[in-house]
């Protein structure tokens, strides 16, 4: 089976299956990336209180663990459901968003990279950040570098950590450490709407939940929403209509447009 046929046979099984993904995630991105699994065929859940993390794990087939809004509180609860996801089975998804921009947000990310995730998603600089391969402080939650700065750094942090790791940008690479997979979907528009990378890490959650192939499963989901991305971009007037589109695309795919539009390798 090729590439192009596992992204349909991804979307259909997260379609079938509907699995319920546990997000605790940032502020700014929880409505988007909620609708976005919706739109999937996914059911996503915010849950972020300690008293009920590890319960929820129990009941979600996937969690993605966000750290764009940080706080002492959510980073107690992301331990606590990290250590669950492991020790239950479920596969879950780090998104270290603008790792290397302050002390405490470096921390975190590296701690949380030290607990077994299944896939580390972030953009270059994040990824660098993150696998102590540069000193380079980030700008924010935004890429200064382009994705294929990062391949090899991402290929010996995906091996010192057993997870899969994913550097997106214009291109995205993807490894497990010792494969590299690229797809080459999204589009420019993309990058001016907030949280659009959140989301991606967590429909790679959804993805993960059907597919047991971590780098498989990733690259599938990165495809399908770069291949929406597009397609919204062809409807859209700006990048509030892109959004907006983007549901609409991302509910209504179908084989045919899938098979003809994915550009993996």
């Amino acid at each position: 089976m090729t590439h192009v046929d596992g992204v349909w046979r991804t979307l259909s099984a997260v379609r079938t299956a509907r699995p319920l993904v546990h997000n605790i995630t940032n502020y700014v991105v929880m409505n988007s990336s909620a609708n976005a699994l919706l739109a999937l065929g996914a059911s996503p859940a915010m849950v972020h209180s300690t008293e009920e993390v590890e319960e929820f794990v129990d009941l979600a087939q996937a969690l993605v663990i966000n750290i764009g809004t940080l706080s002492p509180a959510w980073v107690a609860a992301m331990k606590l459901a990290a250590a669950r996801a492991v020790a239950r089975g479920r596969p879950w998804a780090l998104d270290p968003v603008g790792a290397g921009a302050t002390s405490y947000r470096s921390a975190v990310a590296s701690d949380l990279a030290l607990r077994q995730p299944a896939v580390v998603r972030g953009n270059a600089s994040e990824i660098l950040s993150l696998a102590r391969a540069t000193s380079e402080a980030t700008r924010g939650v935004d890429a200064t570098q382009g994705s294929e700065a990062a391949i090899d750094a991402a290929k010996a942090f995906a091996r010192r950590i057993g997870a899969v790791v994913a550097v997106t940008g214009a291109v995205d690479y993807v490894t497990d450490g010792e494969r590299v997979a690229t797809c080459h979907n999204g589009h420019p528009l993309m990058t001016r709407v907030t949280g659009l990378g959140c989301t991606a890490t967590a429909v790679i959650a959804a993805c993960l939940a059907v597919e047991s192939d971590r780098l498989s499963a990733t690259l599938h989901a990165l495809a399908l929403l770069g291949l929406a991305g597009e397609l919204a971009a062809e409807r859209a007037s700006g990048p509030g209509t892109l959004q907006m589109h983007l549901y609409d695309v991302l509910a209504g795919l179908d084989r045919e447009t899938v098979e003809r539009g994915v550009r993996i390798a």
